[in-house]
């Protein structure tokens, strides 16, 4: 019995398209196990001293610990080791999907202004205690900030809608509006006591610190809802990367599918900023991570963006507690110091591969 050649090549492809496929989930397991690991350290490293297996003894049973013990470990340390995966998370999935939706490398959930806003919306309620009584103060900053950030983007999209939702319009409006608010920002700065003043700057800065089981529960059923929403939706974005035109012969709506992303987007990163302040460079960087690893077929992508943003968060939270011996920084400044030289060798490394 002879093989015909069309028969040798399809078996060729279909072999090739397993190893592809085999390749992609291998490396997301990798980022998964690294991730598990960078977990386990971010609970194990703090100020207080905690052995490793009373941490592991304590995991699976808490009546282990002593009183002081228990509450390091539960109330302290898992919240926020917690919370860097999840809001690292957010940020690499939503910086995933605005990159492709508007075809820059250099797009992150900040392009459109998420951040400014989030840190003017907690700004007001700093500033101004503009409470009602019965609302605890960090959770009215968080209320803010989630405010502020969704009316900017809210605001953005009424604006593209009304002058056409091409990339360079949004891109323009979002760019307009960091201006806007940044300004806004820096008034009542201006204007604020030195108390107040004190809560704005150290907002800004971005900390896993404010991180309690109420707030993790609230941002992982946002990622828990997102996720597979983004995930309906690769086969459209990944025809999106080819360009416009090339999503369009095949039946995308591209305006369409861009609005309804960049909301998802503003959702995910309003979330997440609101609860622990700015923190940059993690939607750029960790899509940037997961593109040169799975490449652009977003099944695996957008997932190993998330994977990504989680371990690059994660690891810059062990970071913050071992820079300097007995002080936690806050987060944000190491993401940045961090985020930098990584984004530049992502650049370099890229360039000269072209």
């Amino acid at each position: 019995m002879t093989v015909s050649r069309d028969d040798a090549s399809s078996a060729g492809l279909a072999l090739q398209y397993r190893r592809f496929v085999a390749t992609r989930v291998a490396i997301l397991i990798g980022l998964a196990v690294t991730l598990g690991l960078s977990f386990l350290a971010d609970v194990a490293t703090g100020t207080s001293s905690l052995a490793a297996g009373d941490i592991l003894r304590g995991l699976v049973d808490s009546s282990t610990l002593t009183r002081s013990q228990s509450v390091i470990l539960w109330d302290v340390r898992l919240p926020y080791a917690l919370m860097a995966i999840l809001v690292g998370a957010a940020l690499g999935l939503a910086g995933a999907e605005m990159q492709t939706v508007l075809n820059n490398a250099l797009a992150s959930p900040f392009t459109l202004g998420v951040s400014a806003a989030a840190m003017l919306g907690a700004s007001v309620v700093i500033v101004f205690n503009v409470l009602p009584a019965w609302l605890d103060q960090n959770y009215g900053i968080a209320l803010g900030a989630f405010i502020f950030a969704v009316g900017s983007t809210m605001l953005i999209q009424a604006l593209s809608r009304l002058y056409g939702a091409t990339v360079d319009t949004v891109v323009l409006f979002g760019i307009a509006m960091v201006f806007v608010l940044n300004a806004l920002t820096a008034l009542i700065q201006f204007v604020a006591n030195t108390d107040a003043l004190q809560q704005v700057v150290f907002w800004n800065m971005g900390s896993l610190t404010r991180a309690t089981w109420d707030k993790i529960a609230i941002v992982a059923v946002v990622l828990a809802l997102c996720l597979p929403l983004s995930m309906t939706q690769v086969w459209a974005m990944t025809a999106l990367r080819g360009g416009e035109d090339h999503a369009r012969s095949f039946g995308i709506p591209v305006e369409r599918l861009r609005l309804v992303v960049m909301l998802r987007v503003s959702l995910l990163a309003a979330v997440a900023v609101c609860f622990v302040g700015t923190i940059g460079f993690i939607g750029l960087v960790g899509p940037h991570i997961a593109r040169l690893a799975l490449g652009e077929d977003h099944r695996f992508y957008l997932p190993g963006s998330a994977l990504a943003g989680a371990l690059v968060l994660s690891l810059s939270s062990v970071a913050s507690k071992l820079i300097i011996p007995g002080i936690i920084l806050p987060v944000g400044i190491v993401t940045s110091l961090v985020g930098i030289p990584l984004f530049m060798g992502l650049i370099l490394s890229q360039r000269r591969r072209a």
